[in-house]
């Protein structure tokens, strides 16, 4: 049976309505997950969404904010959820590869050498404050998020699917830490600035922390097997050519910003997006209209998650530092030129 294309160009629209139908029902559970979420989470829906983003789309998130602002409570409630197992690293300076991976054992009984599997044979894995571990201990987690494999004295294990990293980081302390390379940040999908509650958020948070009331108890709405099966069904969300071609015109003004009317930005840009950005905005644009429930990707589905995709893939120059010129900045120049299909 000969399959339909449905990335190539020019859809019929009965086909995109069909499609739209069934990803309507496929992504259902969505509801469930944010409704059961909300009972332990106040405010921070754009974490969350970013969260499920990464989720359905089979991508590891980097998140950055101050302390106390739910990141750790949001992966362990999305777990909960999902009916899926959590660890959670705490790293520091004297944390070991072994600490994350796993080692071999002697066993005296059978003076034989077993392996012990670490933290990182889990679905959902919180690396907390990763820049606080060295490059060794760091590079030993991007290896498993990379192959979704680990090796153990020189046996090979799968790591569980569904398979998720969500690694914090504190943007306020510089001491003691080591800050991730550039080329191991490029390998999360997303990184995500979370900020402060407004102020009736706020409010509601010191109201429940105040109270007897049990507000951190999750129950499990939703099975791995089912975040698999949306995966494959987000893949199938349609993507017309020229949302293709506005998405490549993004990444490559990041690049070449003097081919699309911005040579003001070229002398602020070291260096542009890599084709991981290519791929992982299309990714997310896709899950985005995945979570809004539609079959197929529009416009504002790419710029609501560019900021999110591309703001640790660009790099800038110390004349950009020099006039206080940010990553967001430069995303916001291009998105408000480069045309929109």
């Amino acid at each position: 049976m000969e399959q339909t294309n449905t990335m190539g160009p020019g859809m019929p629209a009965a086909e995109i309505e069909a499609l739209s139908q069934q990803i309507y029902q496929e992504s259902a559970f969505v509801e469930k997950l944010r409704e059961e979420s909300a009972r332990v989470i106040v405010g921070q829906e754009r974490m969350m969404e970013r969260l499920l983003i990464g989720l359905l789309a089979n991508g590891h998130i980097l998140l950055e904010g101050l302390p106390g602002l739910a990141k750790t409570l949001a992966i362990k409630t999305l777990a909960q959820a999902v009916k899926a197992s959590f660890q959670r690293i705490q790293f520091t300076p004297d944390l070991l590869p072994a600490d994350i991976i796993g080692t071999m054992v002697y066993n005296p009984a059978s003076s034989e050498f077993a392996v012990h599997k670490g933290p990182v044979f889990a679905n959902f894995i919180l690396a907390d404050e990763i820049n606080r571990a060295p490059a060794k201990v760091q590079s030993a987690l991007l290896e498993a998020m990379q192959e979704r494999q680990v090796t153990i004295g020189g046996e090979t294990f799968k790591l569980k699917e569904p398979f998720l990293v969500l690694a914090t980081q504190n943007p306020i302390e510089q001491e003691g830490t080591y800050p991730l390379p550039e080329a191991q940040t490029d390998r999360f999908m997303l990184k995500v600035k979370v900020g402060y509650p407004d102020r009736n958020e706020e409010r509601e948070i010191m109201r429940r922390n105040l109270t007897d009331e049990d507000f951190g108890k999750v129950s499990p709405v939703v099975k791995p097997a089912d975040i698999l099966s949306a995966r494959k069904a987000v893949r199938r969300v349609y993507m017309d050519e020229k949302i293709e071609q506005y998405i490549l015109d993004i990444v490559f003004a990041t690049r070449n910003p003097g081919n699309f009317s911005l040579s003001v930005l070229e002398p602020l840009i070291n260096y542009g997006a890599s084709p991981r950005a290519s791929i992982n905005l299309a990714l997310a644009a896709k899950a985005m209209a995945f979570l809004r429930r539609r079959g197929f990707v529009i416009p504002e589905d790419v710029r609501n998650v560019c900021h999110d995709v591309l703001r640790h893939r660009i790099g800038l120059s110390y004349e950009a530092e020099a006039e206080n010129i940010s990553q967001e900045d430069v995303i916001d120049r291009i998105l408000n030129t480069v045309e929109v299909p």
